[in-house]
């Protein structure tokens, strides 16, 4: 009988969520910890965000997390000062663009994280404009296409500077520091 085996990671920025690079020279999944040789990745985090990562050997847990209705909550630096009507827009859905395609994004939570989180700087930091303030917002989704967050933002006016998921259904990287993992058991 298999056991099964589950990790939280604190994904870095600019680390592949995956264990291999067929091209080389960017950091892996495999760099940041052992992980047994049947766990993989429950989805993804684009190279340039950071965040919760869940890996298991569990296939019913894979298709459980990667289907619809799922919450993931994403903290969101953007660039600007959304204002209400952005914030309404993001909450009934927004007009994207995916693989070529329209796609209209699922109704979604957004609140203002006020005062901002306190996050470990970024290396390398991003882009201060003075003249252009910025604003966390959470967002909190239960679908997952690619880029989504950022496409969103972006269509309300208001560019995603840095994205960090922060959770996945109750799993959080609450007491975690970036690139640590935590076994944990279900």
């Amino acid at each position: 009988m298999v056991k099964y085996r589950y990790f939280l990671l604190y994904k870095p920025y600019m680390v592949l969520s995956q264990f291999t690079d067929p091209v080389g020279g960017k950091r892996t999944l495999g760099e940041l910890f052992d992980f047994p040789k049947d766990v993989y990745p429950v989805g993804r985090l684009d190279e340039d965000s950071e965040g919760l990562l869940l890996l298991t050997n569990d296939p019913r847990l894979n298709r459980e997390l990667l289907g619809q209705g799922v919450e993931k909550e994403y903290w969101v630096q953007v660039e600007g000062i959304p204002t209400d009507e952005a914030l309404a827009r993001l909450r009934d859905g927004v007009d994207i663009r995916v693989r070529k395609r329209v796609h209209r994004t699922a109704p979604a939570q957004v609140r203002r994280l006020e005062p901002a989180p306190e996050l470990p700087r970024r290396d390398p930091p991003i882009r201060v404009r003075l003249s252009i303030p910025d604003r966390w917002l959470s967002l909190t989704l239960r679908e997952g296409k690619n880029r989504q967050v950022r496409r969103m933002t972006a269509q309300v006016g208001f560019p995603t500077l840095r994205l960090l998921r922060w959770r996945i259904r109750d799993y959080t990287l609450e007491g975690m520091v970036s690139g640590q993992v935590r076994e944990i058991y279900m």
